[in-house]
This record gives structure tokens, sequence and C-alpha cells, in this order.
């Protein structure tokens, strides 16, 4: 699964701002943008990414 699909699922479903999602996740308010503009993140971005959208995509009480 392409990572900008993750992320694009994560933030409708969370209702997240891309800018809150790239400063929370790996620091960079740009982060999403710059992806859907092309940018391809090494392994190690993908990897934190991947943790961040698991720690966060549990159903809250």
């Amino acid at each position: 699964m392409a990572l900008l699909w993750k992320i694009e699922r994560y933030l409708r479903r969370t209702d997240m701002p891309p800018t809150t999602f790239g400063r929370l996740a790996v620091g960079d308010p740009r982060f999403v943008r710059d992806l859907r503009n092309g940018r391809e993140p090494r392994q190690s971005m993908v990897d934190r990414i991947e943790a961040f959208i698991e720690r966060n995509s549990e159903p809250r009480a």
C-alpha cells in the first residue's frame, strides 16, 4: 500500500489537517504537501510514519 494513500486515509478518518499530521509524525508541517508533489521519503521515514499511524489509529473511547 502506498504511503501517501495510507496517510490520506488516516487524515480522512481522523479529520486531521495535513500540516498537523506532518508536524506530529515527522516534525515537518509541509511533509504531506511535499509527498503530494512527488517527494520520495527514505525507508526510515516511511517506518516512522507507519508507526505513528499504527499508534494513533486505535479507537478512542
